[in-house]
């Protein structure tokens, strides 16, 4: 069993719940300041990639690090104690008493996308230096998630990033890496996010962020225009942008697209070579691979909070296992329609037979189709 990584943003989802029998209807029409709205309680979570990835990792059957950073207060005492519950090591969360613990309410009104009100907390003091040696030790990747929200990293052109890949590659280890959205008006969605790709993307292995997120940072002006489009096409919209991200130098893209599903590109085999040798890639099946993957419909929804990140160790998750990339495609789009049944991002997720399982029987499920 190989030992992954997953490194970055780490914080509790406060998510209230609301009752059943609450129409879907714009947001406008369901938070009026004034009115008193009637709730089903809270459900708290670890939230933040290292911990979404890292736990769904751990639910797989992979052998599990998480590195992150919290502060020295109660919500930092709970997500310390939330790890250990899941039954992952706790050892490399580090505390500090520069910020408090990260946290995000999560708001999931009936009819409309999730909005989140977050404060990073200790995640914006995260630096690469935060990375201990020893907890690179016989790993096979290290997958990091969630820069925009995390200062330090994409300050001074993204230097602690690119630092902090530079290091982790030098041990040998394969790299992921995962964005996330930003707030266009705050000093992080100002960065140069084209520039800090530009150069931490030859770095990294496996580039999985979401067409959204990429969009706004490699093409401004085509989000700006694109904003009120709901459906994404896979082969028109999102596999272009993937093909812009590919050619600046990592070794494949994972670009998930919502209710439109997957897109997944990979670099030649030289490229591939580059990949840590602690993955044992099957670099052979994995070159110039373009393949498109239709959303996987799920037995029912709740919320979709952390199902990019389910998504996210599916395909890693499976491509240690060493399968081929048309199955580690599929599994991450049937694991993250997994992960919107529940409110919390692990409670929905299912073993690699139990998602064959489903895809085999799933109502309307089509295979990928590579161009």
């Amino acid at each position: 069993m190989k030992t992954l990584i997953a490194c970055g943003h780490i914080c509790l989802d406060i998510t209230p719940l609301f009752p059943a029998d609450i129409p879907a209807r714009p947001l406008s029409e369901t938070l009026i300041p004034g009115n008193l709205i009637r709730m089903d309680g809270a459900a708290v979570n670890l939230g933040g990639s290292a911990a979404n990835t890292g736990l769904a990792m751990l639910r797989l059957g992979a052998a599990v690090r998480l590195i992150g950073k919290i502060g020295r207060d109660d919500f930092g005492k709970l997500v310390r104690r939330r790890v250990r519950e899941a039954g992952a090591d706790d050892r490399y969360l580090i505390e500090t008493e520069e910020s408090g613990t990260g946290y995000t309410v999560v708001i999931a009104a009936p009819g409309n996308d999730r909005l989140f009100l977050h404060a990073p907390g200790a995640n914006d003091t995260f630096r690469a230096a935060d990375v201990p040696e020893d907890s690179l030790a016989g790993a096979a990747l290290f997958h990091y998630g969630y820069p925009p929200v995390m200062r330090c990293m994409w300050e001074n052109d993204g230097a602690e990033l690119k630092e902090l890949y530079r290091r982790v590659r030098m041990r040998g280890l394969a790299t992921g890496l995962d964005l996330c959205a930003v707030d266009a008006d705050s000093p992080a969605g100002k960065a140069d996010w084209a520039g800090i790709l530009a150069e931490t993307l030859p770095l990294v292995d496996f580039f999985v962020p979401s067409f959204e997120e990429l969009l706004f940072m490699l093409d401004r002006p085509a989000y700006e225009a694109r904003r009120r489009e709901a459906e994404i096409s896979l082969e028109g919209d999102a596999l272009p942008l993937a093909r812009k991200a590919l050619s600046m130098g990592c070794a494949a893209v994972l670009l998930k697209c919502g209710e439109a599903g997957m897109v997944l590109v990979t670099a030649r085999k030289e490229r591939l070579d580059q990949i840590g040798t602690h993955l044992e890639l099957d670099t052979e099946s994995w070159k110039e691979k373009t393949l498109l993957q239709p959303c996987i419909p799920a037995p029912g929804f709740r919320s979709a909070t952390g199902a990019g990140d389910a998504s996210i160790a599916a395909f890693l998750c499976a491509a240690a296992e060493g399968m081929k990339p048309e199955k580690c495609v599929q599994l991450a789009a049937a694991q993250g329609a997994m992960a919107v049944t529940a409110w919390d991002a692990l409670s929905g997720l299912k073993t690699f037979p139990e998602l064959e399982e489903y895809i085999r029987t799933a109502a309307g499920q089509r295979g990928n189709t590579v161009l």
